[in-house]
């Protein structure tokens, strides 16, 4: 475990190829500080440069994920203040990414903590997970990409109704609205999202890597665009050495070793 046992988020390499950062505050229900923030940012850039790190598993443990923005910060100030925050300076680094990231959620994913979710890959929910923007219910509005992933990821109508309303849904209705990828009983969603997790750190990482971007970079171009991309970045891993040994591994009816190469 990577930083004192009391910092506000935890580093740790359950297994090989597999980071796991661990939201920290259960004092107050994981609520996004600005320390937080700051240290989750830190530790992104980190795994991002690490070659052995594969695959990242985001969590808040087994009760909470993040329950929102730190009202108690923000309660008070004016826009001014907000703006030379600058969070999206902070959340970058997540949102840059290249590497996959999991989100293994249990309990409340509120506020920024559903933001942050979104953030995810792949998101794990536990059957008593819960999802919200409640943010209108204190006379602002989602400010760390609410309105613009939730809207891409359930379509507009249900986006609205979250955001106009703040009620929050739960993780079934998180599931047929194609929130969440994993629906799984609470108390297997660390394993869940971790066995997924080791699966994925065993893939190609260049592959892993050249996927993702080009799935992130087509969402939003024309059809034609998004496959000039995927057929280009799909030629380029031919040039990879994971290529060839995958390859052969194949013929050979054994397990590939990929080195990332």
């Amino acid at each position: 475990m990577s930083g004192p046992s009391n910092a506000p988020v935890l580093l740790e390499f359950p297994c090989a190829g597999v980071a796991l950062l661990r939201l920290n505050r259960p004092q107050a229900t994981n609520a996004l500080s600005l320390e937080l923030q700051a240290l989750l940012s830190r530790y992104f850039v980190e795994l991002t440069d690490n070659p052995q790190v594969r695959c990242i598993l985001l969590t808040g443990g087994e009760r909470v994920f993040a329950a929102g923005g730190d009202i108690n910060s923000m309660a008070g100030v004016g826009p001014i203040d907000i703006y030379q925050r600058h969070t999206e300076r902070l959340w970058a680094p997540i949102q840059h990414c290249p590497k996959p990231v999991i989100a293994a959620v249990c309990g409340y994913a509120y506020g920024g903590g559903c933001e942050l979710a979104m953030l995810a890959d792949i998101i794990v929910a536990g059957r008593g997970a819960r999802f919200s923007q409640p943010e209108i219910r204190i006379g602002i509005m989602p400010g760390i990409g609410g309105t613009q992933r939730l809207v891409r990821a359930v379509g507009k109508v249900k986006a609205m109704r979250m955001a106009l309303t703040g009620q929050a849904i739960t993780a079934q209705e998180a599931w047929t609205a194609g929130l969440i990828s994993d629906l799984v009983d609470d108390d297997q969603v660390q394993a869940h999202a971790l066995e997924l997790a080791s699966v994925i750190a065993a893939m190609p990482p260049l592959a892993a890597e050249q996927i993702k971007e080009v799935m992130l970079a087509g969402m939003d171009a024309p059809l034609e665009t998004g496959l000039a991309l995927e057929r280009k970045a799909n030629a380029l891993l031919f040039a990879s050495q994971d290529q060839k040994e995958g390859m052969q591994a194949f013929i050979e009816k054994r397990m590939a070793r990929f080195e990332g190469r």
